[in-house]
């Protein structure tokens, strides 16, 4: 299915290069509809497309990086050629966006994030049901059941959960790490001072995370601050506040939750002027007030790279930074659900699937279908996670339950991204779960949370004014991308 220009030049004027908006969604060019797929004629379903080469685009993930350094076994069971393109995620969505209202195939599989891929270009995306459904294809092992049930809602579904445009590929989710050789050398003494048991979990409020980071500010010489924040004006800064935010009750939309699991084109009115919003960004300033000066200028890597150095006693972080802790901290380093607000224990997830694009026909389209099917099987997750170039942490059930997968989550550890694995048990829970807005127009809004809230942080406004500000700015930008 093939975008229109004029739709995507409309969707490009809406966000600060993001090329996405209202106007983009279910807009149709009038181009021919792709090649239809040859018919099966019998043998290996596997082999029907040898000879065929796709494209892949991807952001630099650590699933894509483990696939990329392995491709081999794709290739001796298709006879299909796959060449990967990395970038960086804005420079993806763009090509993304061009290549959809082109009306060509550029890139036959494409790494769809939900928000600035999935929610504004569904249209331009397969419904994979066509394969998953269809003879002559390779069934997919354990069928749709077999994802983590918010995940594939989050990732592959956009409003109609009949469709689905993409499978779960990655799952970076941020939760509480913490150094558990420093919270064993102080832990009776901090429990001691501040009245209450400081063992990192859900059962502790923000407000003792706040406590407990102040206490190593004051008595601890081993590292620069007790904690480092994600707060450079940047992506990041909107997806560590929005721990907080939820935890607190506030959300961004009337359509709350729901909204980030199936995805709106209407979303309702923003949320973001509330009481409990308010109050989340408040706290959100007072903590990174007393977090390591570094901290304004770092998104996830930098908050990771101070963890790894030594430099921090605790942080949220993405789950997946546990490989890099284990390497640079052998064993130091243990991981628990994220404290609660007023309201609940939040974590954020921010995984993203992989998909076909709607224009891509003929073989080329059955053999993105099989590309799709093997790089998100169970036997290629466990493979990304023991990989050495990266790997990530599946997003099947069944990988799991594999006993070399539940032995990995005690040291000594040969996969240090499942020492997280109890703690991804419960953030990834329906109550816990923390979903952004799933719509056209997200990209934009995004832009304007970190863009106010930095403004906050250095003191240009207060809270309670950021966040009025802020509702009045995201209706606006919602309401011009219906006028689109």
């Amino acid at each position: 299915m093939t975008l229109s220009r004029r739709s995507l030049l409309r969707a490009g004027a809406l966000g600060a290069g993001a090329l996405a908006g209202g106007g983009l969604l279910g807009a149709c060019g009038s181009g021919s509809q792709p090649a239809p797929v040859p018919e099966f004629t019998g043998g290996d379903e596997w082999r029907r497309f040898a000879g065929t080469t796709i494209n892949f685009i991807s952001e630099n993930t650590a699933p894509t990086a483990a696939i990329a350094a392995n491709l081999q076994p794709f290739t001796e069971l298709t006879g299909i050629n796959v060449r990967i393109v990395n970038l960086e995620l804005s420079a993806l969505v763009q090509r993304v966006a061009l290549d959809l209202a082109s009306g060509q195939s550029q890139y036959h599989v494409i790494y769809a994030d939900p928000y600035q891929v999935l929610a504004p270009y569904s249209a331009g995306l397969a419904d994979l049901r066509e394969f998953i459904d269809a003879d002559g294809y390779p069934p997919l092992e354990g069928g749709l059941e077999d994802f983590i049930p918010t995940q594939l809602a989050a990732t592959g579904t956009f409003e109609d959960p009949d469709k689905v445009f993409a499978l779960p590929y990655d799952c970076p989710t941020m939760i509480w790490q913490y150094r558990q050789d420093l919270f064993d050398a102080h832990g009776d003494r901090m429990r001691d001072d501040l009245g209450f048991d400081v063992t990192p979990g859900m059962e502790r409020t923000w407000e003792e995370f706040f406590q407990i980071a102040q206490w190593f500010n004051a008595h601890v010489d081993e590292v620069v601050a007790g904690v480092g924040t994600q707060s450079k004006q940047h992506d990041s800064l909107m997806c560590d506040f929005s721990n907080v935010l939820w935890s607190y009750g506030g959300e961004y939309f009337e359509g709350g939750s729901e909204i980030g699991l199936r995805g709106a084109t209407d979303p309702g009115r923003s949320l973001l002027a509330s009481d409990e919003a308010k109050e989340a960004a408040a706290f959100y300033q007072r903590l990174v007030g007393i977090a390591h000066p570094g901290s304004r200028s770092w998104d996830w890597d930098g908050v990771g790279n101070a963890m790894a150095q030594g430099q921090i006693a605790m942080c949220v972080n993405w789950h997946e930074f546990a490989s890099g802790n284990e390497e640079s901290l052998p064993g130091q380093v243990s991981y628990a659900p994220l404290p609660h607000g007023p309201a609940r224990s939040s974590a954020h997830f921010g995984g993203c699937g992989i998909g076909i694009s709607g224009n891509t026909g003929g073989a080329e389209r059955g053999a993105a279908w099989l590309f799709v099917n093997w790089a998100t099987s169970p036997q290629t997750q466990l493979a990304n996670l023991a990989s050495a170039a990266g790997g990530g942490t599946p997003t099947r059930t069944s990988v799991y339950e594999l006993p070399e997968v539940q032995a990995a989550e005690q040291r000594p550890s040969e996969l240090p991204n499942m020492l997280t694995g109890p703690t991804m048990e419960v953030a990834w829970r329906d109550d816990v779960i923390g979903l952004r807005p799933k719509i056209p127009m997200w990209n934009e809004c995004d832009t304007a949370v970190f863009t106010e809230l930095s403004k906050m942080l250095a003191g240009q406004q207060q809270p309670a004014a950021t966040m009025d500000g802020l509702a009045r700015r995201i209706d606006q930008i919602v309401a011009r991308g219906w006028q689109a």
